[in-house]
């Protein structure tokens, strides 16, 4: 956008949302128009098997790169807030706020674990084996990927060149907060949902004492934070001199108390407001959402107003995601770095390449359509008749809880005990990079469908938050903000900033139904799963279509 095109008294605001393998940035006015957006890829190293580890100083410069594009052709004085969503990796700084390694090799720059990162598989069962009280609020089991394993690990393994120079503990959502600000308060969002913070009873020293960390103890947690503030809430004095050079921006700014990426997904999409699209969902509370936050891994939130104990399950979180809910957390350890390591993986992959590129399409985008030409001539279900298939090659993060198990556990089997602890799921919201894949939309449909015997659930309705737009809807949270899937605004922002209901007829489409239909599993990744003979290109197979008998063709549900 142009700065002739700005709209006079307009205000502007700009999230910053730092993913697994890139950073994206949007500016957006009080509105809740899409002005710009941009991306920048960060760097990942894999020293060993299970260990993931990114730079700091990385992510920080992609975050300047991304907000000075996104600042560009406007009055950066109209800008009024800036916010940040991060996964939630373990950044670790000395007592000058300098990168320490967390590596062998001593490479300081090296200096995030992330959140996928599974190298403290003994430290997280020796923490399991306590059965101390604060694992009640993660599903009883905590997982390899939470902050206590990891941070154990460092004082095991890298006691002299890492743990005892360190100074700072932060996750990530939380280190970018301080580096635009200066301060140091972690956001309750991070504490409570990956380090055992509880939100009325802070920290529990006997938990850090019985699992050999009670160095935070004798120094009142200021490693990890004894200052927690709830997402939203203004720091300081805003974007320091320093951190405003660097991004482009005016200092003063105010900046926001983060919140985890998932987290930020799931605000934007479980309050959204679906009043005046036609959607079945209407008029249904929030606490009848389950909010799936799809990308490289899937989260699946659902909130209510009373805490709900579910077993393999994180939370309940209290007031971590939308304020004065208890929030519960399921996932997936792998969603879309599996299928790219299915597709990627196989020998057919070049070739698939080569067929998509010729066609100007991603990889994915040629597998939808090669399935769309099969489905002209017969029911593609044919594909999965016999072969249903969702292979976890990470451990299963919900509800088995089990770093070790390699089986087929997905949605459905986390709603499932979601609701046999007393959740009541009416309707899926979608948001991530995954839900712009149709086909993954729309097998979700299919796998959650209740018309199996002895169900006491209405069918599910599913609706897709579109995340990219020109013209986006930005419905009004509980918090007086206008939320997204990408993008997590920041305070102080006034509820009178914003209409409480955005009017439909001047914004885009908020909200997609997704009509049932009875095929689709992943099905571009399981054509892969399909036996061929050897030697035969496994993609020229169905170039010809396959016809079956018409008996063993079912008619599809009508959209």
């Amino acid at each position: 956008m142009s700065g002739g095109e700005q709209e006079p008294g307009s205000h502007y605001y700009v999230g910053v949302d730092v993913g697994t393998g890139s950073v994206r940035a949007a500016l957006v006015d009080q509105k809740g128009t899409l002005l710009a957006f941009a991306d920048q890829t960060i760097k990942k190293w894999e020293p060993e098997f299970n260990h993931h580890e990114q730079s700091s100083e990385d992510i920080w410069a992609a975050c300047c790169v991304v907000t000075k594009k996104v600042a560009q052709g406007i009055d950066l004085n109209q800008i009024r807030g800036l916010g940040f969503d991060a996964t939630c990796s373990l950044v670790v700084l000395d007592k000058e706020f300098q990168p320490l390694p967390v590596n062998h090799e001593g490479a300081s720059h090296r200096n995030i674990i992330m959140w996928l990162d599974h190298r403290a598989v003994s430290q997280v069962q020796r923490i399991n084996d306590t059965k101390h009280s604060v694992l009640q609020y993660v599903g009883g089991v905590m997982s390899v990927e939470m902050q206590a394993p990891k941070l154990l690990w460092l004082k095991e393994n890298l006691r002299e060149t890492c743990w005892d120079k360190a100074g700072h503990f932060f996750d990530l959502p939380d280190f970018l907060s301080w580096k635009a600000t200066g301060v140091t308060a972690r956001s309750l969002c991070s504490l409570v949902c990956k380090w055992t913070y509880l939100a009325d009873k802070g920290w529990d020293d006997s938990f850090w004492k019985m699992i050999g960390l009670e160095d935070f103890v004798s120094d009142n947690y200021s490693k990890i934070g004894n200052q927690v503030l709830p997402p939203g809430i203004s720091l300081g004095n805003g974007l320091t001199p320093e951190a405003a050079k660097d991004l482009g921006l005016p200092a003063g700014i105010a900046v926001a108390a983060s919140l985890i990426d998932a987290h930020a997904g799931g605000l934007g999409v479980i309050g959204a407001d679906v009043r005046g699209h036609g959607l079945p969902c209407e008029g249904q509370p929030m606490t009848s959402r389950l909010a799936i936050i799809c990308g490289t891994s899937s989260c699946h939130m659902g909130i209510s107003k009373d805490p709900i104990f579910v077993p393999g399950v994180w939370g309940p979180y209290f007031s971590a995601m939308v304020p004065g809910f208890w929030l519960n957390e399921g996932g997936q350890s792998v969603t879309g770095k599996l299928i790219d390591h299915m597709v990627q993986g196989h020998a057919a992959f070049p070739e698939l390449q080569a067929k998509a590129t010729a066609r100007c399409q991603n990889v994915y985008e040629y597998l939808n359509s090669h399935l769309d030409l099969i489905k002209k001539a017969q029911s593609v279900g044919f594909l999965t008749v016999d072969l249903h298939v969702w292979p976890d090659f990470h451990g299963n993060r919900s509800p088995l809880a089990d770093l070790t198990l390699k089986g087929m556990f997905g949605t459905r089997l986390i709603i499932e005990a979601m609701e046999a602890a007393g959740h009541s799921v009416r309707t899926l919201f979608l948001c991530g990079g995954l839900s712009k894949n149709p086909l993954f939309v729309q097998m979700h449909a299919d796998i959650t469908d209740n018309d199996r015997a002895g169900s006491s659930r209405k069918r599910l309705q599913l609706t897709e938050h579109l995340l990219v737009s020109q013209k986006m809807a930005w419905p009004s949270t509980p918090l007086g903000l206008v939320p997204s899937p990408l993008l997590f605004l920041s305070a102080p922002v006034s509820p009178g900033d914003f209409p409480s209901r955005q009017d439909p007829s001047q914004s885009g489409q908020a909200c997609q139904w997704c009509c049932r239909k009875k095929w689709s599993l992943f099905l571009w990744v399981l054509l892969f799963w399909v036996p061929v003979p050897r030697g035969i290109s496994l993609l020229y197979r169905f170039e010809t279509p396959i016809f079956l008998s018409p008996e063993s063709v079912k008619s599809e549900t009508q959209f």
